[in-house]
């Protein structure tokens, strides 16, 4: 074998900053979006479009970057989705109104969707064994802490130089590891097996899913049981049957979807999907509260924000030293109840504290939850599969947070616009009775099996 890369620990740095970034794109205008309302004059259903379109462009062409990577090249990917991210939040940030905003978001989506997939790649090209392991721990870190500390740093910049910055904070950041990658990143010959992009795929599936967020934003006006909202619904399951049928008759599909047939794999699916939409939605949700309802500014904000980001991580660590003895179905049962409970607490009871405290203890429950639906994926997937399987993760837990913020901004639609507590207190509720129905679920669906620990991963 060649000798491992010198400065291989430092372009994990680089590519974690850059993947930090992504992540924290996700969550950063929780705290933002108040005054990006004001000053835009928002529509409600626009101003979740501003979460939903970076959500769902990062989610569903994400499959599309990491095959891209395999065919083209890691290095090409990377840099070309970084630079395409770092002059999408350029053009965010000036956004003067809707069109361009919604424009600049989606653009930024497509940008992490080619980078995040193909810097993974480089990751797991460059290191090997149980520096792997600890590459991909950090890397993982990376994800959880930039949902966290997305909300905190959202206040900070929305209170001082104002909500663009939010979105112009990428661009120094996007150039100087742009400048860096591009003398530190190595030159990677393209997967020798002949193989297209499947492009069909990739947009069927991102507009079935555009499809149904569309149709839950606007399910609050127009009525959940509605001709519109069930007829728009009934269009995203036919693109998705359109998907499947392309998926089954294309040489190089984008995804094997007997992969979904196994069990190990739909469970950790489905708690990411479940997990990240009830995380966004609490934050969606708190945000709106703390500023439109209490009237506090988005530093006040994001500074009580900081206990949920604290609990995010909390949870993870201990799921994480605990997952090993008790396999991943006690962790992941667990996880939810405790969400379920403390977001049962602002359903009941009102005020700035009680929702802060029930948003904290909910966290620490999706932190864990976060633990078990990787070690559930990963449990018994091949190591030449392991793309796959990271990449279908990643999907779902940027579609989770797209109908997250969907079905609550939908849900509390009457608290979004006006002056009543009343929607604040629906949302949570529905958030809590959603997170006891995952606990139940996770019981049946999560695979009994306790994770060997001398688990050696073959590369």
């Amino acid at each position: 074998m060649n000798q491992p890369d010198p400065r291989r620990w430092r372009l994990l740095g680089l590519l974690a900053v850059a993947q930090f970034m992504l992540i924290l794109d996700v969550t950063v205008v929780a705290i933002a979006l108040p005054n990006i309302e004001t000053d835009l004059h928002l529509q409600r259903e626009t101003l979740t479009w501003v979460v939903s379109a970076y959500t769902l462009m990062f989610g569903g062409l994400m499959l599309l970057g990491g095959r891209a990577a395999d065919l083209l090249g890691s290095r090409r990917v990377v840099l070309t989705g970084l630079l395409v991210f770092t002059l999408a939040s350029l053009v965010t940030g000036l956004a003067n109104g809707p069109e361009v905003l919604l424009g600049g978001r989606v653009a930024q989506g497509i940008g992490a969707a080619m980078l995040s997939p193909a810097a993974l790649s480089v990751v797991t090209k460059t290191f090997s064994g149980a520096e792997l392991n600890k590459a991909l721990g950090i890397w993982s870190a990376m994800g959880g802490g930039g949902s966290a500390i997305g909300v905190l740093l959202g206040g900070l910049l929305t209170a001082g130089p104002g909500w663009q910055w939010v979105f112009y904070i990428n661009l120094p950041i996007g150039l100087v590891v742009f400048a860096l990658l591009i003398r530190m990143l190595p030159a990677d010959t393209p997967s020798e097996q002949p193989g297209r992009l499947d492009v069909p795929g990739a947009l069927l599936v991102t507009a079935g899913t555009g499809t149904a967020i569309y149709a839950l934003i606007n399910a609050g006006d127009r009525g959940w049981l509605s001709l519109a909202t069930l007829g728009t619904l009934a269009g995203a399951l036919v693109l998705y049957g359109v998907f499947a049928w392309v998926q089954r008759a294309v040489r190089s599909p984008l995804m094997d979807l007997r992969i979904f047939t196994r069990r190990p794999v739909t469970a950790g699916i489905f708690m990411i999907l479940i997990a990240t939409a009830l995380m966004i939605a609490m934050f969606f949700l708190g945000s709106f509260y703390l500023q439109h309802f209490k009237q506090y500014d988005a530093l006040r904000t994001g500074l009580l924000f900081l206990p949920v980001a604290v609990a995010a991580i909390v949870g993870a660590q201990l799921a994480g030293h605990l997952v090993g003895r008790t396999g991943a179905r006690p962790i992941a049962v667990t996880g939810f109840l405790i969400t379920a409970a403390g977001v049962a607490v602002p359903a009941i009871w009102e005020g700035a504290a009680v929702i802060v405290i029930g948003m904290t203890v909910g966290t620490v429950g999706l932190g864990a939850a976060f633990v078990a639906s990787s070690t559930t994926t990963f449990a018994q997937i091949d190591y030449r599969e392991a793309g796959l399987a990271s990449g279908l993760l990643s999907t779902f837990h940027e579609v989770g947070a797209s109908l997250g913020v969907a079905v609550v901004s939908s849900i509390a639609a009457a608290s979004l616009a006006g002056t009543v507590s009343t929607g604040f207190t629906r949302g949570f509720t529905f958030a809590a009775v959603t997170a006891a129905v995952a606990a139940v679920l996770a019981l049946v669906v999560v695979p009994a099996f306790k994770p060997s620990t001398g688990e050696v991963h073959a590369h």
